[in-house]
């Protein structure tokens, strides 16, 4: 049978359809019509395509298409540690003035979404709306502990830290001053001034959040113990800085 020009622009639809699936838990036809654009009514004979090729589709009327918990493609499976690496190189390349790599490397980042667990995934996302790259003006070092705490964080697991506090974070007018304290903190976010690490958390000593770096941590350790996520997004934590 003759394929028409309609059959090969379908089969990287359907394709893109079913990534997009894997990677988000629901997506309604309207969404999926925007993006690719085309109408609700296509969308509904590319969802009834998959389903007659054997994809465990599942509809929830009037919210949208999911697929079922354990179907992947292809074979691949990522440690969450690796999927956080991923979505850490993630925001490097989404600062790049190329939009071309922006692009392919967002696609990318989709297939690999799309073959982690509902709760990987979950926490994938989480970590790349949680994660942020800001200037290192004086190019300082930074630390061992960036993994750790990715999964500290997506797990919401308490971590206790010894750290130390040095110079003008203490007393502008005293450039020998330190101060070590032993800490638990909430993990909520993380971002780069190009080499080195800020860790923002929730710190129960100062019952309010704080900017660690990372080097600066002299002990880490993640507690079994788990802490409430916290309800606001990293831009709303900036703007708040901003006004304070």
């Amino acid at each position: 049978m003759k394929q028409t020009d309609n059959d090969l622009k379908r089969l990287p639809r359907l394709t893109s359809i079913l990534t997009l699936l894997q990677t988000k838990k629901l997506l309604t036809a309207s969404e999926l019509a925007d993006k690719f654009l085309v109408s609700s009514r296509t969308i509904y004979r590319d969802i009834k395509a998959l389903e007659q090729a054997g994809v465990p589709i599942l509809v929830s009327e009037g919210k949208g298409y999911s697929i079922m918990e354990g179907y992947r493609i292809p074979p691949i499976m990522f440690t969450e540690s690796e999927a956080n690496a991923l979505i850490t190189a993630e925001q490097l390349i989404l600062k790049n003035k190329d939009t071309s790599l922006i692009k392919e490397y967002s696609e990318a980042i989709n297939k690999v979404k799309s073959v982690l667990r509902n709760n990987t995934k979950d926490k994938a996302n989480l970590l790349s709306n949680r994660i942020a790259f800001r200037q290192n003006i004086e190019n300082e070092k930074t630390s061992d502990y960036l993994s750790i705490l990715q999964v500290a964080l997506t797990n919401l697991n308490l971590v206790k830290i010894k750290y130390q506090a040095v110079k003008n974070e203490i007393n502008p007018n005293d450039v020998n001053t330190t101060e070590i304290t032993e800490r638990k903190i909430e993990p909520f976010a993380i971002y780069s001034t190009q080499e080195n690490w800020i860790l923002i958390a929730f710190c129960r000593l100062r019952n309010d959040f704080r900017a660690f770096r990372l080097d600066r941590i002299l002990y880490l350790e993640t507690l079994n113990e788990k802490f409430e996520l916290h309800n606001i997004t990293l831009q709303e934590y900036f703007e708040s800085c901003k006004n304070s």
